[in-house]
């Protein structure tokens, strides 16, 4: 799944792949470390949503770094930090970005603070998740990791990589939901080969940027995870302690990943504002659209009364149905219902039996499910998921019952089975999506 289109450009004699997120009156250049993947990364509603969010108060340019990802592979993997500082202007350029905020996760940090002190009039700020300025251990510097782990730190790298087993390290919250394994480890083979990724790993383990932070004028926010077991909290106070002016943001928890509530914080940082409507909430769900087929045709033929009473067995069925299956009943879509469910296993059987019972009184239905964030206000919910949901019911076939990739993924282990339906374009949703139908 694509965000939006891939768009490429030459640095050097690379080329960078990036996207164009939003439309908000900032630019965002948004980098993540290895691994990472325009494509792949955005198969997990959770980061999705991340990314979408914070197009919503910005234009995000989000791109992989030279040496990661869609963008150009160099041999040996070591790549000068002034190279990747290359790469983040001729995206800017290519975009018409005068001036951007830089969210860099992890090592793309470090060329976020390079970036910020040689080219000051490009960077409007920085935002530094989970970062560092160096990985090694030094003498004055006991945050890092020590000489007499490196090779068994990048052993272990190179030997997991492709399984998704390290993601029990950088998102601990994630790792024990359904199909996130997987995911994660499609994003290290999308992302890189195990041998490119140790090389990669190697060359930052020799790179050193603290001389550059005291340069730093941009206003800058640090954001760390206190039990952050892959890049520790103390390279987190390093950063905020020797770049002027620069304030920490403690982050409970363990994730080296970003998560949604960060948005917020983010926005506010960058704005100075919060969009966010205080009685709004913003949560993961597995959105479920339920639409009677033929409800025209059947008016017609049998009559007003007739399909009315039609309309109230189904009305019926969905209600005594859907808290069976912890289901929240949103609102009727007039022939359907929407319905809102915190697990996607829980939907798929909910929509299944929906479909069942009223096919004994001679109803006929189609359902459509997708996974992503809602946000929750007085006059109900909206969100990007909503509209997808909709999309993907309306190509489901009478008796279908049809869900897009982050769906199947995230019930995987559940014992449902599926069979594929092909590429699809969904109205007003950009790229392509893979959408299966639910066999068991």
């Amino acid at each position: 799944m694509a965000l939006a289109r891939t768009q490429y450009v030459r640095s050097g004699d690379v080329d960078i792949a990036y996207q164009v997120i939003g439309e908000g009156p900032r630019d965002l250049v948004l980098v993540f470390d290895n691994p990472s993947h325009l494509e792949a990364l955005p198969d997990q509603p959770l980061l999705a949503e991340f990314i979408l969010a914070l197009g919503r108060f910005a234009r995000v340019l989000w791109f992989d770094m030279q040496g990661q990802g869609m963008s150009g592979h160099v041999a040996g993997g070591v790549i000068p930090v002034e190279s990747w500082m290359d790469d983040l202007i001729a995206v800017m350029d290519a975009e018409k970005s005068t001036t951007a905020t830089i969210v860099a996760k992890g090592y793309a940090a470090q060329m976020a603070v390079v970036a910020a002190a040689t080219r000051p009039e490009r960077v409007a700020s920085l935002v530094l998740l989970n970062g560092f300025a160096r990985f090694a251990r030094a003498g004055d510097y006991p945050a890092g990791l020590p000489e007499s782990a490196h090779e068994r730190f990048l052993d272990n790298l190179e030997a997991g990589w492709g399984s998704g087993s390290l993601l029990s390290i950088l998102a601990p919250s994630w790792a024990g939901r359904p199909g996130v394994q997987e995911w994660w480890g499609r994003v290290e083979r999308y992302g890189a080969t195990p041998g490119h990724a140790r090389a990669r790993m190697r060359a930052v383990l020799d790179l050193d940027v603290r001389d550059v932070l005291p340069l730093v004028d941009a206003p800058t926010l640090v954001v760390h995870s206190r039990h952050n077991d892959f890049v520790r909290f103390a390279h987190g106070q390093y950063l905020a302690e020797r770049i002027p002016g620069a304030r920490l943001l403690e982050r409970p928890g363990s994730d080296h990943w970003a998560g949604l509530e960060l948005v917020g914080v983010i926005e506010e940082f960058v704005t100075g504002t919060r969009s966010e409507a205080p009685d709004s909430d913003r949560a993961l769900a597995t959105v479920l659209f339920v639409d009677v087929v033929g409800s025209t045709r059947y008016a017609s033929e049998q009559g007003d009364r007739s399909w009315e009473a039609a309309l109230d067995r189904f009305e019926g069925v969905a209600g005594a149905t859907l808290p069976l299956h912890e289901g929240v009943l949103e609102r009727h879509t007039g022939d359907g219902v929407l319905a809102t469910f915190d697990g996607p296993a829980r939907a798929i059987r909910c929509a299944s039996q929906i479909r069942d019972e009223v096919r004994m009184s001679g109803l006929e239905v189609r359902c459509g499910l997708h996974a992503g964030e809602v946000t929750r206000r007085p006059e109900g919910i909206a969100g990007v998921a909503i509209h997808i949901g909709a999309r993907v019911c309306a190509l489901a076939a009478p008796g279908d019952v049809l869900v897009t990739r982050t769906v199947r993924d995230l019930v995987a282990g559940s014992g449902i089975s599926f069979e594929e339906r092909g590429e699809h374009e969904l109205k007003g949703v950009p790229d392509t999506w893979a959408l299966y139908a639910a066999t068991s």
